[in-house]
């Protein structure tokens, strides 16, 4: 789901009048792109929410099974996954200020709601990690070898989220005819 198509299809009439305005169509294109991301990294803490439970869910298990030695790994991983759960809730969503020394602009507000996709098509890699891990507790053999790569699956993703900075300056600076360009559109 593109949620930048979802805050298209919710503008209403006035909005679209007010997009149609000189000057205004520019802020206006920002503030719904910045809307688009928060929406998506709403999703996408979601869906790590799932996964978290999922987890404890898990760590019940290994108690309830006696296998009390392996509950310490998972509440690592655990950790681990909260910890990017609330750094993705909490990341900065391209907001500048008027007076602000850097400026966000739509070339680099895309460039964040891309990134963001790309680490929500990374989830089910996480879920697959923890798949194996329940698996691993059935059938009681290679336990903690499966938290370890879940550990590693969530630590890539974590790593890959600390690369969010890059994505947006890797866009570059955008030119006075660029800016133009997008307000005559």
């Amino acid at each position: 789901m593109d949620f930048r198509d979802v805050i298209e299809g919710a503008k209403g009439g006035l909005e679209k009048f007010a997009a149609s305005l000189p000057g205004f169509k520019g802020y206006k294109e920002k503030e719904w792109r910045r809307e688009a991301d928060k929406l998506l990294r709403g999703k996408l803490a979601d869906e790590l929410a799932v996964q978290l439970r999922r987890l404890n869910e898990l760590q019940l298990r290994l108690v309830d099974s006696g296998l009390i030695e392996f509950t310490d790994d998972l509440g690592r991983a655990i950790k681990k996954l909260e910890n990017l759960m609330d750094r993705i809730k909490t990341a900065t969503y391209g907001y500048s200020g008027f007076f602000d020394a850097v400026k966000v602009k739509e070339k680099q507000l895309d460039a964040i709601y891309a990134f963001d996709a790309k680490l929500l098509e990374q989830l089910p890699k996480v879920a697959e990690a923890i798949d194996a891990v329940g698996q691993d507790i059935e059938a009681g053999t290679g336990i903690g070898a499966g938290i370890q790569k879940l550990i590693k699956v969530i630590t890539a993703l974590a790593e890959q989220f600390e690369k969010r900075k890059e994505a947006i300056t890797a866009v570059g600076e955008v030119t006075e005819a660029d800016e133009e360009a997008l307000a005559e559109q």
